[in-house]
């Protein structure tokens, strides 16, 4: 394996000290799904199915704002963004264990609209500190902490909730949250690189960046955690229907090292790969993957594959979109990624679930794989008509352009 790549991205200045403040500060961020079921399911008596509208609302409220907030770290700065979104969480997490369910599913969604834009941020930061033809290891690099951090913060808060008290779950998460912005306040990683301009510059009309290109990426994005939201709820149907729901954590749990194995060879890799064939590939290995529910064990052999496909997609959108945005608007840029990560993620696992329920486990990977797959097919003329244009001239590797 070649760990040159990785050796030099992690020389450059500032990198490790954001990915290492990233991981801590992703981890309480992705337990406030699972936190908040446990308090609307335990403290508020209700149902799973309020406690789903709640966790929708935070969603709505995040994919709506991300572009927005990075707008303004665009044309603000990073540190102004951060104090209002913190001081926003921590009034939520201190008041939210102690609201009515009517109360609380509007301040979900206001919550959402002033989210912790980590993820957005830590990218946009990445495209800053590191050159364009070293960013391929660097966003391998964090998509693996993104998904550490989704195998410690959820575990974490189900064990915190279910030996102390769902109540106590929130503060702690909230008081988690609001030490990761502190965290990120202090550390101030830069959004634009040393040679960018960061004063007044000449603003860019949205229909000069916002291209077919970039919107494909974004399509492809959301459609990859499309996929990714519906293995994840099938996974669950198919071990229940099995009777081995006891069995789940350890499925994706090898899910997840699978998606970390991926992302570090893609890292490791002396050529980059389409975001485009690397989703198209994910949706066409999860496909089959229900055949493997007879028993947990052959469900993990089954999801290897796509899961060694889900750090590296996502990785790659990511570097695309770095690439095909202008310095100037890369925040808003990451936000519109961001968004559509979050909305892939949140329509994935409603449909497979509506699939689930009307036939049977295995077609919730079915159908979420194909649906990915006609994506892929709907922006393949975008790819041909980019590679059918003749290439310009980019003497500076930081202009080379994107490949979807």
């Amino acid at each position: 394996m070649n760990l040159k790549p990785y050796r030099e991205a992690l020389a450059l200045p500032g990198l490790r000290s954001l990915l290492l403040v990233s991981v801590l500060a992703r981890i309480p961020l992705t337990a406030t799904g699972v936190v908040l079921t446990f308090h609307v399911v335990l403290d508020l008596g209700r149902g799973y199915g309020a406690a789903g509208l709640v966790g929708a609302a935070s969603t709505v409220g995040a994919a709506l704002s991300s572009p927005l907030l990075g707008r303004l770290v665009d044309r603000r700065g990073l540190r102004p963004v951060l104090l209002l979104t913190t001081l926003a969480e921590g009034v939520f997490w201190a008041s939210a264990p102690t609201l009515s369910y009517p109360v609380l599913l509007p301040a979900a969604f206001l919550a959402g609209l002033l989210a912790l834009p980590v993820f957005s941020v830590v990218r946009q930061s990445v495209a800053a500190l590191v050159p364009a033809e070293r960013r391929r290891p660097a966003y391998a690099l964090d998509s693996m902490s993104v998904e550490l951090s989704f195998m410690v913060g959820p575990a974490l808060a189900v064990a915190l909730a279910t030996t102390v008290s769902p109540r106590f779950t929130m503060w702690a998460v909230g008081g988690g949250i609001v030490a990761s912005g502190i965290g990120f306040w202090l550390l101030d990683p830069p959004t634009r690189s040393a040679d960018e301009p960061v004063g007044p510059h000449r603003k860019v009309p949205r229909r000069e960046w916002l291209t077919p290109r970039l919107l494909a990426v974004l399509a492809v994005s959301l459609a990859a955690t499309l996929v990714l939201g519906g293995t994840d709820v099938a996974v669950v149907a198919v071990l229940r229907a099995g009777g081995e729901v006891g069995w789940t954590g350890a499925v994706l749990t090898a899910w997840a090292v699978a998606s970390l194995v991926g992302g570090f060879a893609y890292g490791a890799v002396t050529r980059s790969l389409s975001p485009l064939v690397l989703m198209a590939t994910l949706s066409l290995t999860t496909i089959p993957v229900g055949l493997g529910g007879a028993h947990w064990w052959l469900l993990c052999l089954a999801l290897v594959p796509a899961g060694a496909l889900c750090a590296p997609t996502i990785a790659s959108t990511s570097d695309a979109v770095s690439r095909l945005a202008p310095a100037s608007v890369r925040g808003e840029a990451m936000g519109l990624h961001g968004s559509a990560v979050t909305v892939g993620i949140a329509l994935g696992a409603p449909l497979a679930g509506a699939v689930i329920d009307a036939s049977a486990p295995l077609w919730g990977f079915a159908v979420t794989g194909a649906i990915g797959v006609l994506v892929a097919l709907a922006v393949l003329p975008v790819e041909l008509r980019h590679r059918r244009q003749p290439a310009a001239p980019t003497p500076d590797p930081e202009l080379a352009p994107a490949t979807l």
